[in-house]
């Protein structure tokens, strides 16, 4: 082969759009990781106190948030107890301007931890890019109504941006207990590419699953020092993986 041959020429560094997105993207969980160790840390301290406890972490999202209950569900090395909340109109794999709608229904997400079941002292997660929807701001407004300790994963940036979709309610950031901001750029993509006229790349989830699986990992060392014996997920690719979880 000579570099003229397409495989050669595909197989080089990337160095356009895609090494600017890994740059961006490395460059802010760099600064996330920074500026919300102290706050992932009280994330981590309420999570350990509740399972020690013997109270149960939820988890919560609509849209592409929904990725960051997923990532911390069923998944090698976490925890068997974390209880998803998922509702499948919320999700984009039915109709992704269906679930939009749907998400800035007030009044939707009381009825969701209804049908739910949730407990005072449990601790519930709700990840939500934008901040503005109602149905994760009232998710939060609604828990910590009924005795639970709030956790939310946003963008800061862009809630509180000028450009950010007006809602009659707060915004994420101002309702939850504890806040990880993602530093995500304002509308998410943060790479900016002349040739296509456009902003792409988005950061919330990558950003996001390493936050949470952080604070997991921190929440789960804690409360196994203290006692808790910890109950978890092995990989189901591997030999012990079946057997492991039952």
């Amino acid at each position: 082969m000579d570099a003229s041959d397409p495989a050669v020429t595909d197989s080089l560094p990337l160095a356009g759009a895609g090494a600017r997105y890994l740059a961006t993207t490395v460059a802010i969980l760099e600064d996330a990781i920074r500026e919300e160790s102290v706050r992932m840390a009280a994330a981590a301290e309420a999570i350990a106190a509740a399972l020690v406890t013997g109270r149960t972490l939820h988890t919560f999202g609509s849209g592409h948030s929904n990725l960051l209950s997923e990532e911390l569900f069923y998944r090698a090395g976490g925890l068997k107890s974390v209880r998803p909340l998922f509702f499948e109109g919320l999700m984009l794999h039915g109709s992704n301007r269906l679930a939009t709608r749907l998400e800035r229904i007030e009044g939707l997400a009381a009825h969701l931890l209804d049908d739910h079941g949730v407990s005072e002292g449990d601790v519930l997660i709700v990840s939500s890019n934008s901040g503005g929807n109602a149905v994760s701001v009232e998710a939060v407004q609604e828990a910590r109504e009924r005795g639970l300790i709030t956790i939310a994963v946003t963008s800061i940036a862009h809630a509180t941006s000028p450009d950010a979709r007006p809602t009659p309610h707060p915004k994420l950031h101002e309702v939850a207990d504890i806040v990880l901001d993602n530093h995500g750029a304002v509308g998410d993509a943060a790479v900016a590419v002349e040739a296509a006229g456009t902003r792409l790349g988005p950061t919330s989830t990558v950003v996001g699953a390493a936050l949470l699986n952080a604070v997991m990992a921190e929440a789960i060392e804690r409360a196994a020092i203290r006692g808790w014996e910890p109950d978890l997920w092995v990989s189901s690719g591997l030999a012990i993986g079946d057997a492991a979880n039952g």
